[in-house]
């Protein structure tokens, strides 16, 4: 996929109204911590567009990004982080809840998970959340580079054990640092979209 224009078009809160777009949207979950601001520049082939936090937990909006004025790369807040209020965390749910139910341009849901560590009930409960809303998650094992090659195999499938999912389930390994991984992705997205103009 080449990139030629990006622009964070929307930027939802816990209040406001979902815009009601006309292109694809891809949407991007994961704990706080994964990398998700990471990966969305590198889809985004820029260093620092998606604000990347030093405060885990930061990211309390849902964010429209329109790429080349063909689809849409949806951030969706991140979850997980222990030290935000419980009564944010429900909001933030309900805004991811109200997304999934009401966007009828979502065509995939990329669900991103720490390859180092075994899946967190918190991602458990998010991949069956997805999956109840109707999309069957493409999971992004994230920060491949942190392991040696040799781990990698072992880590794919304690991730796949952990959430509890078979061969049927697209999961990509990722690394920010050397782009491994964005290649598979951009094909993914690029063929929703295709398929879509042939509808």
């Amino acid at each position: 996929m080449i990139i030629k224009t990006v622009e964070l078009e929307t930027v939802c809160g816990i209040t406001s109204k979902l815009p009601e777009n006309i292109k694809p949207e891809f949407a991007f979950a994961g704990k706080s911590n994964v990398g998700k601001s990471s990966l969305i520049n590198a889809l985004m082939n820029r260093k620092s567009y998606a604000r990347i936090s030093s405060s885990p937990g930061k990211t309390q909006t849902i964010n429209f990004y329109n790429i080349n004025d063909a689809l849409y790369y949806v951030d969706l807040p991140g979850y997980g982080y222990a030290k935000v209020a419980v009564e944010v965390k429900a909001k933030w749910g309900k805004m991811i809840e109200n997304y999934l139910h009401k966007s009828p341009m979502l065509k995939c849901v990329f669900l991103l998970i720490d390859i180092r560590h075994e899946p967190s009930d918190n991602d458990k409960t998010m991949y069956d959340w997805i999956v109840a809303n109707g999309y069957q998650p493409v999971i992004i094992a994230t920060k491949l580079d942190k392991l040696k090659r040799s781990q990698v195999a072992k880590a794919l499938k304690v991730v796949r054990t952990g959430l509890g999912i078979g061969p049927d389930v697209t999961v990509i390994p990722f690394s920010a640092e050397t782009k491994q991984g964005r290649e598979e992705i951009w094909d993914l997205i690029d063929d929703s979209v295709n398929s879509l103009d042939k509808e």
